[in-house]
């Protein structure tokens, strides 16, 4: 999906959320919600990674603590022409990772023990490439006010039922409309953030592939990540899913189906395109793994023992 299209469907969901307010209050409505709106969106920009680096315990590992991974971070950042992020552990058994930060000045990585466990160097590499190519094009940012229009919105919904619909006799929606507007009203917005969320997800995969010119290491550990993620759950993602769109692969349990309601494309749809992205660059095209191979133990004392081009 190109950036137009995605500045589309930002726009959609802007233009939603003035319409519910619109509906609630009409003109005055209006202008209330997007202060509102306007509000919460200056204050993620300002804390949203440090809420969700807080929330997943996420600490900060610098060269002394884990040198391959800050290494390997340091090496693509370079090839990627961004300044070096900070990187962070999450101490957490299921594989994945996910970027964050307003702009790639103030941009982090995270990972988790489990990804650090399972993969090798080249797929790790391929992995942190992913999450740098969502700082390069600010995709931390879109997300995160994706992620916050859309919970404006349902609170707008929300409000319009409880307060907006006793009566239309002075023009309001009514009971019905209320109703209507709660539970289609937050479902729209929930379609539109996963259309960017999945979209963004295809241009990382892409661009990341690029930045580390290895796209089956990618590829790869996409399928190592997914197929240990159906059994390794992430309870905190799981008390909180809205924040799963973050993550390379959706660390939620039950969410396989490539659809208007998935935060992520299916892995398959995600390494086919690597693949022949690959075929294209005229790599190899050697058949991927099909389970996880893991390479640990690691942990910021014993770094890992696989090597690679990154390692």
């Amino acid at each position: 999906m190109s950036y137009f299209r995605t500045a589309i469907l930002l726009a959609a969901m802007t233009a939603l959320f003035m319409g519910i307010g619109f509906l609630i209050g009409g003109q005055v409505g209006m202008i209330i919600a997007l202060v509102v709106a306007g509000a919460m969106n200056l204050f993620a920009y300002w804390n949203s990674d440090k809420m969700v680096l807080r929330m997943y315990g996420a600490h900060e590992a610098d060269a002394s603590a884990a040198p391959e991974l800050n290494d390997i971070v340091q090496r693509l950042a370079g090839e990627a022409g961004l300044p070096m992020p900070r990187v962070y552990i999450m101490e957490n058994p299921q594989p994945n990772a996910f970027a964050t930060g307003r702009n790639p000045k103030n941009a982090a990585v995270a990972v988790t023990t489990g990804l650090m466990n399972m993969v090798s160097n080249d797929e790790l590499a391929g992995v942190v490439a992913h999450e740098l190519a969502h700082i390069k094009h600010h995709d931390t940012l879109l997300m995160t006010v994706t992620a916050t229009i859309a919970g404006a919105i349902s609170m707008l919904a929300n409000f319009a039922f409880f307060f907006g619909g006793r009566s239309n006799e002075n023009g309001g929606i009514g009971f019905i409309g209320s109703l209507a507007l709660m539970i289609l009203g937050p479902l729209a917005a929930g379609i539109v953030q996963m259309a960017i969320s999945r979209a963004r997800e295809y241009e990382a995969d892409r661009e990341g592939a690029e930045i580390s010119g290895q796209p089956l290491s990618l590829a790869s550990a996409l399928q190592k990540i997914s197929g240990a993620a159906k059994n390794i759950p992430n309870m905190v993602a799981e008390r909180d899913p809205a924040t799963a769109h973050l993550f390379i692969v959706n660390p939620l349990s039950g969410a396989r189906i490539d659809s208007l309601f998935t935060t992520h494309p299916t892995v398959e749809n995600r390494v086919a395109r690597l693949v022949a992205m690959s075929q294209a660059m005229g790599g190899a095209t050697s058949t991927l793994p099909s389970e996880p191979a893991p390479s640990g133990p690691w942990s910021p004392e014993q770094p890992s023992t696989s090597r690679g081009p990154w390692g």
